[in-house]
């Protein structure tokens, strides 16, 4: 049975993180806004939407313990995976956070938290014709107004049934397969390099370094990126 929840759809607004912290009572809350101005990604990035793009956000109470929830994000990309169906075949999950097709970030996920309460956030560019260098989109024509919408109702729903479950039941094999950094030498901030070679069950990224094998957790690294890259 599908997890109810509440949505609000808007046409604007700064950050749909903002008003789902703002409006969340108990039941799940989706903001959904056609456009936002002030979105954020991890750390506290700025988060630079498409003309047409996808924001969306996610207000819950997990019965999950506390210290599962580092992998709730990656969770999280596996269901927006799922919403994006036939569209996302080709679409790969850099973790912790992002989406990404290639080397172009196609958006990211954060997830914020306060006492019993979750906030997880989606951000992507749906169609973006002349995108910045490095940045792409999910789609090569502009699919209109409403298919952000569309895709962010699935991706609550999807998101939903998959917590309904207990946290070692979460799609680890699912989001290894989609996932991109494994396999790649990477570096870290603030301080490392090796080779991804596993998600952990708690959702950390396990790595070889030429002192031995590490666990990486998102809570202790700001940024990871192919070795050789600039992004």
């Amino acid at each position: 049975m599908a997890t109810p929840y509440e949505k609000l759809i808007l046409d604007r607004t700064t950050s749909t993180q903002d008003e789902v912290w703002a409006r969340f009572d108990s039941t799940p809350l989706l903001v959904a806004a056609r456009s936002q101005t002030r979105g954020r990604g991890r750390s506290g990035a700025r988060w630079s939407n498409a003309p047409r793009a996808l924001a969306a956000s996610l207000g819950f109470r997990p019965h999950w313990p506390a210290s599962s929830w580092p992998r709730l994000t990656l969770v999280a990309g596996v269901a927006a995976l799922r919403a994006l169906g036939d569209r996302g075949w080709d679409i790969t999950l850099k973790w912790p956070n992002d989406l990404v097709r290639g080397s172009l970030k196609l958006g990211g996920l954060l997830t914020e938290a306060s006492g019993d309460t979750v906030v997880a956030g989606w951000g992507a560019n749906l169609f973006w014709p002349d995108a910045p260098e490095g940045t792409g989109a999910l789609l090569d024509s502009d699919p209109g107004p409403e298919a952000g919408v569309e895709i962010a109702e699935r991706w609550a729903g999807e998101f939903l049934s998959l917590l309904a479950g207990e946290p070692g039941d979460w799609p680890r094999d699912e989001y290894r397969r989609r996932c991109s950094t494994l396999g790649r030498p990477v570096t870290w901030v603030p301080d490392g390099t090796g080779k991804a070679v596993e998600i952990s069950m708690d959702g950390g990224l396990v790595v070889d370094t030429e002192t031995g094998r590490r666990t990486l957790t998102s809570a202790a690294v700001t940024e990871v990126r192919d070795r050789g890259s600039s992004r």
